[in-house]
């Protein structure tokens, strides 16, 4: 059964990895976002991840474990970015509007390395089909 628990890590880093993409491309739509429902610019999100433990037990009765997992999504603390536009009606009493904390380079660098993962976790998926596609051929 070690098969459908290769099958089974794949596929949570195949999910972690889609949901960490789906975060990022947020950033990217709301990097112009000056105004959310908390009266504060858009703040930028981060996705942790953690690992999905198997106990010794859980092996010994084939319990499908181990993996990845999402533990939380978490918003940036850093800066506001401001910018000196007076014109604008989101501005503050000196001028500045503040947008959010999202820097386009780093989310499109962040993208690419999680496309990256993805990839790969779909490479070791076709070398896990292809090894049970063998298998069944050696009982013929």
């Amino acid at each position: 059964m070690a098969f459908l628990n290769s099958l089974n890590i794949i596929g949570s880093a195949l999910t972690a990895e889609r949901f960490r993409s789906d975060i990022i491309n947020q950033n990217i739509a709301n990097q112009t976002t000056i105004r959310t429902e908390d009266g504060e610019p858009y703040r930028r999100k981060q996705v942790i991840f953690e690992t999905r433990e198997q106990t010794f037990d859980e092996a010994l009765k084939h319990v499908t474990g181990g993996g990845v997992r999402v533990k939380e999504v978490v918003e940036s603390q850093e800066d506001f970015v401001p910018v000196y536009d007076p014109d604008n009606p989101e501005a503050d009493e000196e001028g500045y509007v503040y947008y959010p904390n999202v820097n386009n380079t780093e989310e499109q660098v962040d993208l690419l390395e999680a496309s990256r993962v993805y990839e790969a976790n779909v490479s070791a998926l076709s070398v896990i089909k292809a090894m049970a596609s063998k298998s069944l051929e050696i009982g013929r």
